[in-house]
């Protein structure tokens, strides 16, 4: 009888796995492709590669900002490609050592759920029947692809996070049909190459969910960069290479060599026998409780195919706390400080509530920003660049809420503001740390001393 059997190696399936493992279980983990999901091989690992090359190159360009001058500085676009596959290689093979370390049975092929009886929970695949005494559920999330007039007969005109990584050559024009955290980094990493990127969204503005006023600051930096935006934009039909789309009550239509679809995924719920079990589903999603609990007895469920918080880092943390609980460590899945990061070139990064949120919950808050020129490292590293951090609290007791930043490199400094929420810091609390000078994250200091 195996303890804990494990449909999805990424994200979430092989944290939990090499969780499960280290702490004595007996864990078989199936995979129908490449262990480490999409988020490793086809989404998080591949385009944050990609994106750095353009953002050295970038540098180099402007390299004349911080008195360094070079000539004929140019780009390989073929060298790009061969360094992202090579540096997905090298991650899998060490999530592969980490299973063999933890004694995890790594089982490649498609797993098929044959049902639930007395004895456990039933799986087959390539002939091979396994029987579990628990099973969590990690299949993912796909692209959706929304039922657009013309999308099918485009052909390879069309292209979904898939498809674009894969590219031999760089196009010369690029559609991008939404402006999420997807659509914006593709376009940013396209955009420093060269290649003229029109976005179309359907939104008042890019980034939904995210601080509106600095998706506006990000949006701003990037028209002067090139890139086109449309919001507010419906897309109504394709065309071939024309993306044809209603704004204002006016027809309007943009050409493009290549068109990326990058208007959300969607949780992967079938295919594999889920149905078998009878686990009901919720908003296209598996409905599962705070321990990741499915209303089946010992099935559990985690990442995307929850279809709540579409994130690596959330998937991986629910795969924690579905072996904690599994183990006697008594764990809740808790969202209230959840990161969320565009690895654009300025990087966004944000976590807890929003203006926006926090007023849609009725939640009475206090808000304070500042430029992140009010940090001297910012300034010292990013001539001419702009960029702000944001702090709400809660207006009677002062704890930190929210934070929210615009400029480089947020993504390395917003973990101390989940650390704040999490711990319900207020602002009294959190004048009192003693952050490193001179580094950008002072700025979080500076903003809860303007309250």
């Amino acid at each position: 009888m195996i303890d804990l059997l494990i449909i999805g190696g990424g994200p979430a399936g092989y944290v939990a796995a090499e969780r499960a493992g280290h702490e004595g279980l007996n864990v078989v983990l199936f995979e129908r492709k490449t262990i480490g999901g999409v988020c490793l091989n086809e989404g998080c690992i591949p385009t944050k590669t990609l994106l750095y090359s353009a953002k050295m190159y970038e540098n180099a360009l402007n390299g004349d900002k911080y008195g360094v001058f070079g000539d004929n500085i140019r780009f390989d676009y073929g060298k790009m490609l061969s360094r992202k596959k090579k540096v997905v290689r090298k991650l899998v093979a060490g999530v592969e050592g980490s299973m063999r370390k933890n004694k995890v049975t790594v089982v490649k092929g498609d797993a098929f759920i044959n049902g639930r009886s007395s004895e456990g929970i039933e799986l087959s695949c390539d002939g091979e029947k396994y029987l579990g005494r628990n099973l969590l559920v990690c299949t993912g999330s796909e692209a959706s692809v929304p039922p657009i007039p013309g999308l099918n007969e485009a052909g390879d005109i069309i292209l979904t996070n898939r498809e674009i990584l894969e590219m031999e050559t760089l196009p010369e024009s690029l559609i991008v049909i939404g402006g999420g955290v997807i659509g914006m980094e593709f376009a940013s990493f396209f955009n420093s190459l060269g290649t003229k990127v029109t976005i179309v969204e359907m939104l008042p503005e890019i980034l939904g969910g995210l601080d509106f006023e600095l998706s506006a600051m990000l949006r701003e930096v990037y028209t002067k960069k090139g890139i086109t935006f449309n919001l507010n934009a419906k897309v109504v039909q394709v065309e071939g290479n024309k993306v044809v789309f209603g704004k204002e009550g006016e027809m309007h239509s943009v050409e493009g060599e290549k068109i990326l679809l990058s208007v959300g995924r969607r949780p992967v719920t079938q295919g594999f026998g889920l149905e078998n079990l009878n686990v009901e589903l919720l908003h296209n999603g598996i409905k599962v409780d705070e321990k990741m609990r499915t209303n089946v007895p010992g099935v559990f469920a985690a990442g995307d195919v929850t279809g709540f918080s579409l994130l690596a880092h959330t998937a991986s943390r629910e795969g924690e706390v579905v072996v904690n609980n599994l183990t006697g460590r008594n764990d809740i899945m808790r969202y209230n400080a959840i990161p969320g990061v565009v690895y654009t070139n300025p990087e966004v990064a944000g976590v807890g509530e929003t203006e926006e949120s926090a007023k849609a919950k009725n939640i009475a808050y206090k808000v304070s920003k500042l430029p992140m020129s009010y940090a001297g490292r910012f300034v010292a590293e990013n001539e001419g660049g702009s960029g702000m951090c944001k702090v709400l609290t809660g207006e009677k007791h002062g704890e930190v809420i929210g934070v929210h930043m615009l400029g480089n490199p947020s993504s390395e400094i917003i973990y101390g503001a989940c650390i704040a929420i999490e711990q319900e810091m207020t602002l009294k609390e959190m004048q009192e740390i003693v952050f490193p000078h001179p580094t950008v994250s002072e700025i979080f200091k500076e903003v809860v001393f303007s309250f």
